[in-house]
């Protein structure tokens, strides 16, 4: 498409804000509605507080929904924003947005952390958060054009529907002759049709001369940005060094970056090797440790793995370099060149995909039971050209096949389609009806939670069995770790925030393998520290990889190598360096510990953030089936005969399933305790008045919150 044609509907100049220790101190709230363009300063308490990214996200946002906005009502806001630390050129994983919004899949708020090169050019073309409320009657362009230092709205009409071919048209429309200085937010036609797209964000691949992309997958933000008519958001920004953010201590970041980004580069390909293949790395590494979903998360491991691991991935990569920000060291972010897709609209062209990671693998492939690279590649394309979160797509369908394998739903209600484990070309097609849709597709795209409820009345479906198999909490599809042998991490999907997504604490392997947490206590230091620390990566814009997927050198042998503690100091450094604040790493816990209890009573504003929403269907605690007990017989016996002193002896294996069921579930609820313990809640699971007057987020109305739901001390 060599000619496009936009109507420009609203347009204003502006003066751009100097960038000042990582500030640009001003929001942008654009009115869909109104067709209003807003610029707003932020204030000192408000900076000082959220800090930037997430918690500035949050906060807009709490000032603008109401307690029963509902995903699709105009007031919901998309905000998307970076934080201080940003825009950082060289520092690994310097170039990360976060995006939130109202879920349409859980009706609390959810976030995103995502790559690409949006985040700091909208942060250098003067805003450090941009904010999205009401609802366009046309597709509408939002232009933030830095260099011009003009932001304009447009109409669009016949543009192309996919991501793909739309975040490319607009790149080369608004800057032909230096397309690196765009970035492009867009989602695609999945995300009208289903309950979880996703938003594709983009930067411009020099060595290739082509459009790459990251995407903002969880919780459906993509869908809330169709339904608000947002055909795209573009930035456009000139150059940009590691002066930009106008830094408080200019050489102590730089020695802080040399020092951080030499350690991967002589690192990375001695340990995890993903400047080479990616997340791909864990592929291995999860199946031999029964760590793998495989059949919709009944089985952690598969004769079959090797076929989808990181050497079958490190042939099909395209070499040269692949970070998503401007010289990060890690480099992963990987992409398969002239793939022929050999369904849906592309079949048969040559297309360059962006992927696939290792969660796409894993929920697309093992979850499925599809063991074939190609496969996983062409799902992975597909549902980023159609705008579709890969992990809820993977964990939807490994539902949907289980209910199938098990004669809950038949043939007669998937269209005729044999949806058993395994069935590739049956899943593409699910895929495509997505996007379209129709058809059974379309009751998939509703997510696992609305089809329990669908199976259950309209196919008469067993509810209870759907209960224990639905990979969902709080709504959110699970992304794809087994956790049926760490109660630390079953902790870290139930009790996350906005549902079960592993960018809150990730310690399967520190409770299972290590047994560094032997105890409650123990656990719920774990389910404290580790998720307020991966929160401060959310609030600064940064990416969470370069802090523990390369380790020095002498990690193991320091007091806490979980922690990895020499990258918290250099974190801590970075931090004071930019913005002038002097930071030792326990100040940012504290940052993040006031964020991370703010959006725990933003759950309880939106009708959430109890006891009872921190549940999780039974699969992810033990096994439901007599099949999954079997499969690791020897150890569930010596559990119950150890670690809970039951005689077993004249027992089956269903009844020793039951009784392994009452134990662990038992011991999720006595986790519970010990970590709102700690957090500082209450047995609810609701902040206490103590706690939210420590931390300074007692405002007015979170005050009311609390006194609405019986906290008052």
């Amino acid at each position: 498409m060599d000619q496009i044609h936009l109507k420009e509907i609203k347009a204003i100049s502006y003066k751009k804000a100097t960038i000042n220790k990582g500030y640009a101190d001003r929001s942008l709230r654009i009115n869909l509605d109104a067709k209003d363009i807003i610029i707003t300063p932020i204030e000192e308490k408000i900076k000082n507080k959220f800090i930037g990214g997430k918690g500035y996200d949050l906060w807009l946002m709490w000032n603008a929904v109401l307690g029963d906005t509902k995903w699709n009502d105009p007031e919901n806001t998309i905000c998307i924003s970076s934080g201080p630390l940003g825009g950082t050129p060289g520092y690994p994983g310097g170039g990360k947005s976060i995006v939130t919004s109202i879920s349409p899949l859980t009706g609390a708020p959810i976030d995103s952390n995502v790559g690409g090169y949006f985040g700091p050019y909208k942060k250098f073309s003067g805003f450090d958060v941009l904010q999205i409320n009401g609802k366009a009657k046309e597709d509408t362009i939002i232009v933030i054009d830095g260099i011009e230092n003009t932001i304009k709205l447009f109409e669009a009409k016949n543009l192309p529907t996919d991501a793909y071919e739309l975040s490319d048209v607009l790149t080369r429309y608004f800057d032909k002759e230096k397309p690196v200085n765009v970035s492009v937010v867009t989602t695609g036609p999945g995300a009208r049709h289903s309950l979880f797209g996703c938003l594709n964000f983009s930067w411009w691949d020099a060595g290739r001369k082509r459009v790459r992309y990251k995407q903002a997958g969880r919780g459906g933000i993509g869908t809330v940005f169709a339904d608000k008519k947002i055909k795209a958001i573009v930035a456009r920004c000139g150059a940009i060094s590691m002066k930009t953010n106008n830094p408080a201590d200019f050489e102590g970041l730089k020695a802080v970056t040399k020092t951080h980004a030499k350690e991967i580069h002589d690192l990375d390909p001695k340990q995890n090797r993903m400047a080479l293949v990616g997340t791909t790395h864990l592929v291995p590494i999860m199946n031999d440790h029964d760590c793998l979903p495989v059949h919709n998360f009944k089985f952690g491991s598969h004769p079959q793995s090797h076929a989808i691991g990181e050497e079958i991935f490190e042939h099909l990569f395209d070499k040269g370099f692949d970070g998503c920000w401007k010289g990060c060291a890690v480099a992963c972010s990987h992409g398969v060149k002239n793939f022929s897709p050999i369904t849906g609209p592309y079949k048969g062209k040559k297309v360059f995909v962006d992927g696939p990671e290792y969660e796409t693998i894993a929920g697309c492939g093992s979850n499925l039971g599809i063991f074939d690279a190609h496969t996983i590649v062409e799902i992975n394309f597909y549902c980023d050209a159609y705008g579709l979160d890969t992990i809820s797509v993977g964990t939807s369908i490994g539902f949907v096949m289980e209910c199938f394998e098990n004669n809950l739903i038949t043939a007669d209600h998937t269209g005729g389609m044999d949806l058993s484990f395994g069935s590739r070309f049956n899943a593409l097609e699910i895929i495509h009806q997505m996007a379209r849709g129709e058809g059974f597709g379309a009751i998939v795209g509703k997510g696992v939670r609305q089809m329990k409820k669908i199976f259950a009345t309209d196919f008469g479906a067993n509810a209870d069995f759907m209960k224990d198999i639905g990979m969902e909490s709080k709504g959110l599809e699970f992304s794809e770790y087994i956790t049926k042998e760490s109660l630390a991490q079953q902790g870290g999907y139930g009790l996350a925030l906005k549902g079960p997504q592993h960018d809150e604490a990730w310690l399967i392997f520190l409770d299972m393998v290590h047994n560094f947490m032997p105890t409650f206590e123990n656990k719920a230091e774990a389910l404290h520290w580790f998720p307020m620390f991966r929160t401060w990566f959310g609030l600064c814009g940064l990416c969470k990889l370069p802090w523990n997927d390369i380790v020095p050198e002498d990690n193991k042998t320091t007091s806490e190598p979980a922690k990895v503690v020499k990258h918290v100091g250099w974190y801590a450094d970075f931090f004071s360096a930019v913005t002038g604040r002097k930071t030792k790493p326990d100040d940012l816990i504290l940052m993040s510990e006031a964020v991370y209890n703010f959006q725990r009573i933003f759950n309880l504003k939106m009708g959430f953030g109890t006891r009872e929403h921190d549940t999780l269907p039974y699969r992810a605690i033990g096994p439901v089936t007599v099949e999954e007990y079997e499969s690791r017989q020897e150890l569930y016996d010596q559990q119950l005969k150890d670690k809970y002193n039951i005689t077993i002896s004249n027992m089956d294996s269903k009844e020793k399933t039951a009784v392994l069921r009452q134990k662990r579930e038992e011991q999720y609820e006595q986790l519970k305790d010990a970590v709102y313990e700690r957090r500082g809640w209450n047995k609810n699971g609701i902040p206490t008045v103590e706690t939210v007057k420590r931390l300074g987020i007692d405002f007015p109305e979170v005050m009311e919150i609390l006194k609405k739901n019986s906290v008052t001390k």
